[in-house]
């Protein structure tokens, strides 16, 4: 699809780029986010391709792994009209042959005279070697536009290639006294189910759902991604370090729509018969020593987005290890009373450490978003 988007005009620069180069960039943005719960173990990626009379002549995104990247996507769209023109494209293009062939190829052979990225790869096979080549070969290269957001956007393959674990997303639903459930052991419904739609939409993006033993016993959930459509296999983790999973829960029911993997310390000695019936129930039994070796062996598995819904106890020891990186609370306009299971218990989350992203209405509850950077 042809868009005349005309020339900057009166727009004026900032930051030594044009209006027209940031409404362009957005556009990429936008189409990034479309490969949300797709591409993993790939970045979200986004281009939009503009002829040299300023008009929107292709765009593409990363649809997922192993498929075209954006960049050959936006320049399919353009054929011939992107010969002069230029590329928005939110990550450095790659320059090496994985299970696609290198990116900064087919932008020579289009015959682009510049490329506006968002930020450079920090794949160390790409890492500025991407700009290098067009550069060699005479495109005028500018990078740096947007790059907060294009991060944020990539914070999971960020993540995944600085720390080898994946982004963790920290959910849970409280009511006004940070109350979680009216008692121990009681299954207490506190959000609403606008918020609860908005949970599946959030399971969706991401590769893997983890919950505690004790959620897993109280709560028999089934940990789906449910009225909303879902691409890649979803990936369900217990943290279960005494073996306490029921293997008749539903959880096991569902291994069609994703692996079940129960993390533990040990499955040898006496927990080999517990091992053995939740693997013959469907799931991976996983040993690991500790909470960052889990997220470890997790990432080696291509998980790179890790949305932990409960228990408490599992979420403020993330807390306590500082490997939490973003937040997802839903606060319920209602009062539990002093008798029901307090969130993080005795952990807190340091307010200053929160960078708000959203705070919305779901229905009566209140849903906030914020960014955890205390450990950074």
């Amino acid at each position: 699809m042809v868009t005349h988007e005309g020339h900057e005009g009166n727009e004026g620069r900032e930051g030594g780029l044009h209006a027209f180069d940031r409404r362009m960039m957005r556009r990429a943005l936008f189409h990034a986010a479309r490969g949300a719960g797709r591409t993993t173990p790939n970045p979200m990626v986004g281009a939009v391709v503009v002829s040299s009379d300023g008009i929107v002549v292709g765009y593409g995104w990363h649809e997922r792994a192993g498929d075209a990247h954006a960049e050959v996507n936006a320049l399919d769209d353009a054929g011939d009209r992107a010969r002069g023109g230029t590329l928005y494209v939110t990550l450095e293009p790659c320059c090496h042959t994985g299970r696609t062939g290198p990116c900064t190829r087919r932008i020579i052979d289009a015959g682009l005279a510049r490329v506006v990225a968002a930020m450079t790869d920090p794949d160390p096979r790409v890492s500025g070697h991407g700009f290098d080549e067009l550069r060699s070969h005479g495109i005028v290269v500018e990078n740096g536009l947007f790059e907060p957001q294009a991060r944020r956007l990539n914070a999971a393959f960020l993540t995944v290639k600085a720390q080898q674990r994946p982004l963790v997303l920290m959910k849970a639903a409280a009511s006004l006294d940070a109350r979680i459930a009216a008692g121990p052991g009681l299954r207490t419904a506190i959000s609403s189910k606008e918020a609860n739609r908005r949970t599946h939409i959030l399971r969706a993006s991401v590769d893997a759902v983890a919950i505690g033993s004790e959620t897993l016993l109280v709560d028999d959930p089934l940990l789906t991604a449910r009225e909303c459509q879902r691409v890649r296999p979803l990936a369900r983790v217990v943290f279960d370090r005494r073996l306490r999973a029921n293997p008749k829960a539903r959880l096991f029911s569902t291994t069609s729509d994703g692996p079940v993997i129960i993390v533990t310390g040990s499955k040898s000695g006496e927990a080999a018969a517990r091992a053995a019936a939740l693997e013959h129930a469907g799931a991976e039994v996983m040993e690991a020593s500790s909470l960052a070796d889990s997220l470890q062996q997790l990432a080696a598995r291509e998980i790179s987005t890790l949305l932990v819904e409960g228990g408490p106890t599992l979420q403020a020891a993330l807390v306590r290890e500082s490997l939490v990186d973003r937040l997802h609370l839903i606060v319920a306009p209602h009062l539990v009373g002093a008798a029901g299971i307090q969130w993080l218990g005795t952990e807190s989350l340091d307010p200053f450490a929160l960078s708000p992203v959203t705070i919305e209405p779901r229905g009566p509850d209140v849903w906030i978003e914020a960014d955890v950077h205390g450990h950074r």
